[in-house]
């Protein structure tokens, strides 16, 4: 069987593990675990490094076990943060865990011949437990000098909010999950981003503690871009991976947008393509010839494809084709609604557009000041209608130009493109 550990090595996926043989123990099949916890109805791009490296295994022969934390979400998992998270109720996480669901099932492999994912939620054996029986049974393993030396835990402590007792507990909880999923499924390996090495190894150590065995653990870098911030967040907030809070079409345009030094990492931990052709488009990029962004049109088309699906994939390179000034491609209603987010909208009632100066509707809807600066741009070329370039400084708009009757996209100069919705 090819190894995963050498071949996640090798997209930078392992930035540190809990033991040297762990290469040596993915020889055989085993069952692997990455917790999620439910904070929103989607995951975001960030996430997305954790579902690739459960996919990765599963596509190894090995079987991918998502954790859920309905419990633990319920808690807050302090690492990494600089503040407590709000707490969410249980009809909050319950939502949460649909849409979370979607997006694992979107990505890690069903009803094929690879090994079925197993989608689990922590709520489901933390229920179970009472305070007394807990702290009784599993609390008594953990050593207040380890907890307090975390450094999640440090930093907090030594921050001027501190941390709750709640947050503190967390550490148990994970760990418990790990015993738990080992005793109950056989599951022997857990991953998580960087931030979850001290919750993976407390994991480790109870199962050593309650049940004598050894389990191992992993960690991959979180999702940075080269100016170190982080790449599941944008201006407008996260890159969501569900197509409701945010359309294939702008989830593509995020993948595009990817800087020079950044495109090749993010193939290697975002797509399934192979290693030999990711460094052919790093070859690539170096020659003199090489095409802008054409490393990052692939990228879009695999991550978008990967999420999204090929009818996802479609329409976002039908809007991105329709939303360039010039272009020969057909808008219609669905283009424009794509593309509707990513832009300034306006609203007008139909006799104040229709038979009336392109200028004028202009200036009223305060797009622009002045008539004459809209003039001077239209004899500058740089004024298009629904993509096709306007030569007349006197241009009526016609019934002919709302595409389906209600909508208008007009661009002014290279980058600013507006959406029009007549009444």
């Amino acid at each position: 069987m090819a190894n995963v550990i050498r071949e996640l090595k090798r997209r930078g996926f392992i930035e540190a593990a809990t033991h040297d043989e762990l290469e040596k123990f993915v020889e055989k099949p085993r069952k692997v675990y990455c917790g999620f916890d439910p904070t929103s109805d989607s995951l975001h791009l960030g996430n997305l490094v954790a579902i690739m490296s459960l996919a990765w295994f599963q596509k190894f022969g090995h079987t991918p076990v998502a954790v859920i934390g309905g419990a633990t979400g319920l808690i807050g998992d302090p690492s990494g943060k600089s503040h407590e998270r709000p707490l969410l109720d249980e009809e909050a996480i319950k939502e949460n865990l649909r849409g979370i669901t979607k997006n694992l099932q979107s990505i890690l492999q069903f009803g094929t011949s690879l090994p079925e994912p197993v989608i689990v939620d922590n709520y489901d054996w933390f229920s179970q437990f009472n305070i007394l029986t807990f702290l009784r049974d599993i609390g008594k393993e953990f050593r207040m000098g380890t907890m307090l030396a975390r450094e999640s835990v440090k930093n907090r402590l030594e921050s001027e909010e501190g941390m709750s007792f709640t947050e503190f507990t967390y550490q148990l909880l994970q760990a418990y999950d790990f015993y738990h999923l080992f005793n109950d499924r056989q599951v022997s390996i857990q991953l998580g981003g960087s931030d979850q090495w001290g919750n993976i190894t407390a994991g480790i150590d109870l199962v050593r503690r309650l049940a004598g065995k050894t389990v191992y653990g992993a960690v991959f870098p979180l999702l940075t871009r080269s100016d170190g911030k982080k790449f599941g967040k944008s201006e407008k907030g996260a890159i969501w991976l569900s197509a409701d809070k945010l359309s294939p079409f702008e989830f593509y345009q995020h993948l595009y947008r990817t800087s020079d030094a950044d495109v090749i990492n993010l193939m290697k931990m975002l797509t399934f393509m192979d290693i030999d052709e990711i460094e052919k488009y790093e070859a690539l990029m170096k020659e003199p010839g090489y095409i802008a962004n054409t490393a990052q049109i692939r990228l879009a088309q695999e991550v978008t494809r990967c999420i999204h699906g090929d009818k996802g994939l479609a329409i976002a390179q039908k809007v991105t084709a329709a939303a360039a000034p010039g272009a020969d491609t057909e808008l219609d209603r669905e283009a424009l609604e794509g593309i509707s987010s990513d832009m300034p909208n306006y609203t007008a009632e139909a006799k104040f557009v229709i038979d009336r100066p392109l200028v004028d509707v202009v200036v009223d809807l305060n797009i622009r000041p002045s008539k004459g600066d809209i003039r001077r741009l239209i004899r500058n070329g740089g004024v298009y209608l629904n993509n096709s370039r306007v030569e007349n400084e006197q241009k009526i708009i016609g019934s002919d130009d709302l595409i389906d009757g209600q909508l208008m996209l007009l661009s002014i100069g290279k980058k600013n493109k507006m959406l029009i919705r007549v009444n």
